[in-house]
């Protein structure tokens, strides 16, 4: 059977802790004789419709240095971005590449697209989950605290986004706590607190205070308050989102070794002050570099076993 990413679900407990400790082996590898080219004479295809910096550079690089090829695309320059049925795309995929990255909309086209393919298909962001990107701050957790995920408190301050969603699974997986501090009107996806309850694990908790989020905790993590396609709600977030800044206050009822984390881009002064961002506990560039790592080893669990 094909194995696919379309979520964090996709992973057993075991599989996503040794899907991490492999990142941290290839990210020590990096450069030397011993790193493995598992894609050797093997071709991904890495689809975009929406835009992209850390994804693109981050895929593009990892499949190079596992032996691969990737070729990037552009929806909007292929039949894709002029209606083609995703079923035909899946099956001409299927025969040309060994894989395919997209990066796209709902989660319906991720869906979609691998319910077709007879190659593993992989989320590289939909409006409802960002499980790569979970991947690499799971990387950084565990980098900063160590890997007894029992011991974690993570608390997510902000939009319930496809990023908290992501969280909400990585708590159920691994067990740790998750406080999530949500403004109303801006819940996390029901569907995702319920898969990730279900799993019987995690302590997972919204809330309506960052304080209440953030107390105690061992990481703090927030994303854009406008994220793409929403720019026409960035005033009416701005309002909603008014006292829900990660500053140096709400960092300081923190635990003292808690480390700060965001996917980027991020806006100083909107849900992160420069100071933190910027600040000897941020590790948000560490995190970036993790993507690199994990989807290595994302892509070499999919492809080699």
């Amino acid at each position: 059977m094909t194995r696919h990413f379309r979520t964090l679900l996709d992973l057993d407990r075991k599989a996503l802790v040794d899907l991490i400790d492999r990142a941290a082996d290839l990210r020590r590898l990096r450069g030397t004789p011993d790193h493995p080219r598992p894609l050797a004479g093997k071709s991904v295809a890495v689809i975009f419709d929406k835009a992209s910096t850390r994804t693109r550079i981050s895929f593009e690089v990892g499949i190079v240095e596992l032996g691969g090829h990737p070729l990037i695309i552009l929806s909007k320059d292929t039949q894709m971005g002029r209606g083609e049925p995703l079923d035909d795309t899946a099956r001409m995929l299927s025969r040309y590449c060994h894989a395919v990255v997209y990066r796209t909309f709902g989660q319906a086209r991720i869906d979609g697209l691998a319910s077709v393919a007879t190659i593993p298909v992989v989320n590289a962001l939909t409006d409802e989950h960002h499980p790569c990107q979970l991947l690499a701050d799971l990387l950084a957790v565990r980098d900063a605290h160590g890997g007894d995920w029992s011991r974690v408190s993570v608390a997510w301050i902000g939009d319930g986004n496809n990023m908290a969603n992501s969280w909400i699974h990585a708590a159920g997986i691994l067990g740790f706590r998750l406080r999530l501090a949500c403004p109303v009107g801006y819940d996390p996806l029901t569907a995702a607190l319920a898969e990730a309850r279900a799993l019987g694990r995690g302590d997972i908790e919204v809330v309506r205070t960052p304080v209440e989020a953030a107390k105690g905790a061992h990481v703090i993590t927030t994303d854009v308050w406008a994220s793409m396609g929403q720019e026409e709600e960035a005033k009416e977030r701005m309002r909603a989102f008014a006292g829900f800044e990660v500053d140096d206050a709400l960092m300081s009822v923190a635990d003292s070794s808690a480390i700060f984390l965001h996917c980027l881009p991020a806006h100083r002064g909107e849900e992160v002050a420069a100071s933190v961002i910027d600040g000897p506990r941020s590790r948000v560039w560490d995190e970036a570099e993790n993507r690199l790592h994990t989807q290595k080893a994302l892509l070499e669990h999919l492809l080699a076993g």
